[in-house]
């Protein structure tokens, strides 16, 4: 559903202008209402997605045993941090000075399209990030790489 990367500069008062080609699929899919929380498994990004799917995320979060500290975390992450978004009458949405803090994004992020949600990084942290990662890939994907047709 969602692809592609859009590099988006936050105004004065923490809101992303969610880019054109998106805004009528989301008023469809979602009725303009979209949850934003942090990254499951990423410290410096959130995610966006429609809250039918946090919905369904939120579920499968909270059925994990709380005994576990990792499952906690997780819950507090995903489910304790959320909140809900809608865009204004301009295609932009507000994200919380606390989500903001919480990231480190800055006057410029990048919105990464990934299916189902969007991801949203500081621009430096994620271009750190994809520096660390091609060496990852190089040694790891090889053989998960080797099934896939290119």
């Amino acid at each position: 559903m969602f692809f592609g990367e859009t590099t988006i500069n936050l105004d004065a008062k923490g809101r992303l202008a969610i880019p054109m080609r998106y805004r009528d699929a989301l008023k469809e899919q979602c009725g303009n209402r979209m949850v934003l929380t942090y990254h499951a498994f990423e410290s410096g990004a959130l995610w966006l997605q429609s809250e039918k799917e946090w919905k369904r995320m939120r579920k499968d979060v909270m059925a994990l045993p709380n005994r576990k500290p990792y499952n906690r975390s997780l819950q507090r992450r995903l489910v304790g941090s959320a909140t809900v978004v809608e865009m204004d009458g301009n295609g932009r949405i507000l994200l919380p000075p606390s989500l903001r803090d919480g990231t480190g994004l800055e006057k410029k992020v990048v919105l990464l399209g990934m299916d189902y949600r969007f991801e949203i990084w500081n621009e430096n942290t994620l271009n750190v990030r994809r520096a660390e990662e091609v060496a990852d890939l190089s040694e790891q994907a090889s053989e998960d790489l080797d099934r896939l047709v290119l």
